[in-house]
């Protein structure tokens, strides 16, 4: 009987810190705030494109913001792969705003970067129907 407890624990332990170490990191993070409204803009489609050459992109993930306008998983950080390099997110509202019967301006939004050394990358919009605001964040 004790045996079997102690075994039971040392699987137990073991298996989570096995789910611990299988967590993913990843570098580039986007948030939108739609100030219109006050609120997170959810269901927004991202595309990540990464620079290759002269004015050619190529498109790296495609990613829809959360319930909460966020997108926490572009880029996984994997053991010998360098992600610097220029990026465009696009961040595709105009059928955030069809959805809401609202006309926009803007069809879509480019956010273009560099990420330059391994830390972590936050690309927030605020965002409007007429106008739009970027910052790197944290």
């Amino acid at each position: 009987m004790r045996k079997s407890i102690i075994l039971s624990v040392v699987l137990l332990l073991l298996s989570i810190f096995t789910a611990v170490a299988q967590d993913r990191v990843y570098q580039l993070s986007s948030h939108i705030l739609d100030i219109n409204t006050g609120r997170p803009a959810p269901g927004v489609k991202i595309v990540l494109s990464k620079l290759v050459g002269e004015n050619k992109w190529n498109v790296v993930e495609e990613r829809v913001t959360d319930d909460n306008g966020r997108v926490k998983d572009f880029l996984e950080k994997k053991q010998n792969v360098d992600n610097r390099g220029v990026y465009k997110l696009t961040y595709c509202v105009e059928p955030y705003f069809r959805q809401q019967s609202q006309d926009t301006f803007y069809p879509f939004i480019e956010v273009v970067f560099e990420i330059k050394d391994e830390s972590h990358y936050h690309v927030p919009i605020t965002l409007s129907p007429y106008g739009y605001s970027t910052y790197r964040g944290s």
